[in-house]
């Protein structure tokens, strides 16, 4: 199932299969280490940023972006 990174609980994990944006928006998501084909799992998501953790590394980003990036659950 594909579904915006917004729509994983906290706890579900999921791979990344896109991220819709141009080049800048790519880019400063893979400087933190958010690239298509990463595993991603939601540690937290019910109030303000969403928080990921990526390779070991805790993220918090924004909801408008989370909404661009497309998983597989």
């Amino acid at each position: 199932m594909i579904v915006p990174l917004t729509q994983l609980g906290a706890g579900e994990v999921g791979r990344i299969l896109s991220i819709k944006g141009g080049y800048g928006i790519k880019q400063k998501l893979a400087l933190r280490d958010v690239k298509e084909g990463n595993m991603v799992r939601i540690v937290s998501s019910s109030h303000g940023p969403v928080v990921i953790e990526v390779n070991r590394n805790m993220v918090a980003l924004g909801r408008r972006i989370c909404e661009r990036i497309m998983i597989i659950k």
